[in-house]
């Protein structure tokens, strides 16, 4: 829940003042309003009171408020969830996707790559005590999120992800060597790399036997996902009439490479041939032993003081409002 605190709480010293306002006040009462003086009041005492008797305090009372919600403005209310450090079940993930040319076969629906997306951003939603990071990878790799227990913001940027936004190839121990980078510093007791690709490694300048070696000496364990069904798959391809044609290509994936991977770090390999094997996939790699990891929930502050200066700007303009109009005095 949201609770309510104050940055410059000093300021309610000057509520204070108000005691000496009312009791100024009080004691000139008399020369406040107008008077005048005659014999005997008798004539008068059952005339019809006018309402300005009932109201005659009333512009004292507006002020008053006035200056109360002016203090709240000055002493800056904020609304902010409260916040604290928690130790809590989790692990460190790296997701390490392929986003090749290759990537964009329609033999998963819409294609790998949308499909991949999907069933990755299931994987973080149902992971929400785990730091997650995001490495891409084609004929060169980047990091797309470092480590975040902020999901919101990774899955956002899990969207953001698509084939040609780096040059062609694939480098997958280019890829796994930039994951290892993102992990291997993480204080968790379990790191984990899921690498998923659907080639044939055939650029970077570190082979990917030789970056799963470098995962062993960190204790990070890789599971590898070789994407893509058995056979030939249908790629979509543009016409010199910027129509789309759809030519059968060969489904090649290092299979070997990636169960040797898999093997030198204690991890799993698997294939996935469609969106439910690649779904059922990822609860596998669910069901991972969990480790404790220190999380800190920060807290967000929202400035709350425009309701209170609303509010003070109101009785301002009640009081100049009353004492021009309806409450004037005519001596």
């Amino acid at each position: 829940m949201n609770s309510v605190e104050f940055a410059n709480p000093g300021f309610f010293y000057l509520l204070l003042v108000l005691i000496p306002m009312v009791a100024w006040y009080i004691w000139k009462q008399r020369d406040i309003h107008a008077s005048m003086q005659i014999s005997s009041l008798n004539g008068f005492s059952k005339a019809p009171k006018s309402y300005k008797i009932y109201f005659r305090h009333l512009l004292f009372i507006l002020r008053i408020f006035a200056i109360i919600f002016l203090v709240f403005v000055l002493a800056r209310p904020q609304s902010t969830n409260s916040w604290q450090d928690v130790t809590t079940e989790g692990i460190d993930i790296v997701l390490a996707m392929d986003v090749s040319g290759s990537m964009l076969a329609e033999d998963f629906k819409p294609n790998r790559l949308e499909a991949a997306k999907d069933v990755a951003k299931e994987f973080i939603e149902a992971r929400p005590n785990d730091r997650i990071g995001l490495v891409v990878f084609s004929g060169e790799s980047f990091t797309q999120c470092p480590l975040t227990i902020d999901h919101v913001i990774l899955i956002n940027l899990l969207k953001g992800i698509k084939s040609g936004m780096i040059e062609d190839g694939t480098a997958i121990g280019t890829g796994l060597a930039n994951a290892i980078a993102r992990i291997k510093d993480s204080d968790a007791k379990s790191r984990v790399i899921i690498l998923m690709t659907d080639g044939v490694s055939n650029m970077g300048n570190i082979a990917p036997v030789t970056a799963a070696e470098i995962a062993k000496t960190f204790g990070i364990r890789v599971y590898t996902i070789g994407v893509g069904t058995k056979g030939l798959a249908p790629y979509p391809m543009k016409t010199p009439w910027g129509t789309t044609q759809y030519q059968n290509m060969e489904v090649e994936i290092d299979e070997p490479v990636l169960r040797d991977i898999a093997g030198l770090t204690d991890g799993k390999y698997f294939r996935a041939t469609d969106n439910k094997t690649l779904k059922n996939i990822y609860k596998e790699i669910d069901k991972l032993e969990k480790a404790k990891i220190n999380v800190t929930n920060y807290s967000k502050k929202k400035e709350e003081f425009l309701f209170w200066g609303l509010l003070a700007a109101l009785m301002i303009l009640l009081e100049i409002l009353l004492k021009n109009t309806l409450l004037k005095n005519t001596p």
